[in-house]
Parts: structure tokens; sequence; C-alpha cells
């Protein structure tokens, strides 16, 4: 695949907050004669990224999680308990990079005039774009930290096992390195169906947005996110309850029904497990003990970590205070030391 560095804009964002870290800054690039996994082409595939702190960093890749984009991690939770001075990822001395992933945010994807026509796409394509955009649009050699969230943990498993040597370190979180299956495929797949079988969905060439979109969309949140005992907090009354799931389905959503399938749907051959022996990098898996997706109960996590050559598994404790599988993307002050003594250790193997 050949690629074309096509630096469209770099211009400072409004962070969702007032932090401490230098302003974010966005930018696009294009991919030239991008080639998917079921041997389509794209002539041009735009990829849209953000970037914070100065190019002479140390690189770190950071990745978001499904239906979200690179400003869905400067929230307080994450990027103020990471990139200011002093702090894990002090954007002083890293160059912290976010991709929009292939699908998601300003990149390119369905609704941008494709619509169902577009290229199918999987996990692995969506890391190959990344790919590129790193190392040819953004000429990074070498990483000192992978780290991503949920659909970006699982791209992060992705990235130790296709390109061993080009980071030092990766915290995959909210993810396993097993196949897309049990509870977590099948909810996906309920989700997708859901939508399909609308009939105003009319196979991807709707006029307006599908209605069972936002129905399905709260129904598989509250089923694979947000935490038993912060749920029980917060809704120990019918009433209670009631209101939650009010609330959930009068907020705007502003998706859009093929992004949203093809987002899901994305996931659905991903497995790195026969690979994990060609891992390099020193691995911190981050994982909530009441993730709904990924229950640490099955074993299949700690099994799979056998064949991990430099990996531990940090297990946050399931708490009122946890969200399920929403605790990683949200609240990274109960790991934010694990990161930072991984940085401390993990030997630097390519800067």
């Amino acid at each position: 695949m050949k690629a074309m560095a096509a630096l469209a804009f770099a211009a400072a964002i409004t962070p969702a907050f007032a932090a401490d870290y230098p302003a974010p800054k966005q930018g696009e690039w294009i991919a030239k004669d991008f080639k998917f996994h079921t041997g389509e082409v794209m002539k041009e595939l735009k990829l849209a990224y953000t970037t914070i702190g100065d190019p002479k960093g140390q690189p770190v890749l950071v990745l978001h999680g499904t239906g979200g984009s690179a400003q869905s991690m400067l929230g307080a939770g994450f990027a103020g308990e990471l990139f200011g001075p002093g702090q894990a990822l002090d954007a002083s001395k890293y160059y912290i990079i976010i991709p929009d992933a292939l699908g998601a945010g300003k990149s390119a994807k369905p609704s941008d005039g494709l619509r169902a026509k577009f290229p199918r796409y999987n996990y692995d394509d969506m890391v190959t774009a990344q790919y590129l955009l790193l190392k040819e649009g953004l000429g990074i050699k070498h990483l000192r930290l992978v780290i991503g969230n949920s659909m970006g943990g699982m791209h992060t498993w992705i990235w130790t096992t296709k390109y061993p040597g080009y980071m030092d370190a990766a915290v995959p979180m909210a993810s396993q390195p097993t196949p897309m299956a049990s509870r977590n495929w099948m909810m996906r797949r309920m989700l997708i169906e859901t939508i399909k079988a609308d009939p105003t969905y009319k196979n991807g060439d709707y006029t307006e947005q599908p209605p069972m979109l936002k129905i399905a969309n709260v129904f598989f949140g509250i089923g694979t996110n947000g935490g038993t005992l912060r749920y029980q907090a917060l809704a120990p009354t019918n009433a209670k309850a009631e209101e939650f799931v009010n609330k959930a389905l009068a907020a705007p959503m502003k998706a859009d029904a093929n992004d949203f399938l093809y987002q899901w749907g994305s996931s659905q051959d991903f497995d790195v497990s026969k690979d994990l022996d060609k891992i390099e990098a020193q691995v911190l898996v981050i994982n909530s003990a009441d993730d709904e997706r990924n229950p640490a109960e099955t074993g299949i996590l700690d099994q799979a970590m056998k064949r991990v050559k430099n990996g531990k598994v940090y297990l946050i404790p399931a708490s009122t205070e946890t969200r399920g599988h929403g605790t990683t993307g949200s609240m990274a002050k109960l790991y934010k030391d694990a990161v930072a003594d991984l940085l401390k250790t993990a030997p630097q193997r390519g800067m």
C-alpha cells in the first residue's frame, strides 16, 4: 500500500475542560490506495487525529473505544488525570497522538456518502490505518507506549502482535486478547439485528435515523456498561430505575445508523490469542473486576497472559465507585500510578 502525506490542517481545539496540558491540535492525513482485508481499495482514505505536546517528545499512541473519537479521550477523568505536569503521560515529556479510528470521528466512514456501500472494515484494517498514519503520515519511527480503552484496548493487543518491535510498552484496557465471543459478541449481534429490523432502516438507505438506534444503544449500554454495584446505588427503587431509563432515552444521540453498525460489527473476527508469543513490549493489562464484557471470573485472561513474556494484569476492585466496563475510560485516577510505574521500568528499545 502506498500512502501520501496530505496534512490538511493543524489547529488548536478547545478541551472539554480547563487543563494544564498544552492545547490539543487536530490534523488530517490521506492514505492513498488503502486496501481493506476484503480486497476492496479506497483511492483516498481520510484519517483524522489529535496531538498534544511537542513532536520532539517521546511518542505515545492513545486509542479510543467504539463510537468514540479522539475527543472522547480528552475528558477530565482520563486526560485530566494523565496528561498534566508531573502526571504519568505528562505532555511536556510525551508527544500524545490520538487518532480518530477508521469509521469514527472525522476519519472516513459510511456516513460520508457511501453509506452501506462503504468497504467492510475490521479491527485489523483499523490498526493498519493507524500504523500508516503514524509511520508515513507523522514520521513516527517508534512508540514509547500504546494505550487504549475497550475497542482501543483490543486495537492495542493487535498492535503488540502485528508490529511487536514498534513500541516499548502497551496498556490494553477493558479488553482481553481472546476471541470476540460469549456475551460480548451476543450483545453486539443483538444490537446490530435490532437496528436492521427497524423498518425505517431500509438496508442503510434511510432518510431519518431509525428510532431503534437510540433504544438499542441504551439497552446495550445498560447491559454491558456501568457496574452492578454502581447501578444498585444509583437506582435502588423502581422509581429511580425508571428515572434513569427516561433520562437515557431523552438524551440526544448524534450517531449515524450505518456508522454505528459498521463500528460494532467490525469487532466480530477479533482474536489475537494465537499470536501472543510474538509480543515484545512490556504489557500492563488494566481491567475492572466488574467489567460486564470482560468478566474476570472466567479466567480466560489469566490463561492467555501465561503466554505473554513480559506482562501483568492490574485488576481494579469492584465498588460503588467503579463503572463496570466504563471504569477505565473515565477513571484514570484508579490506575494512573500503575501506568507511571510501567513507564519507569519498561526498557527503551528504539527511541
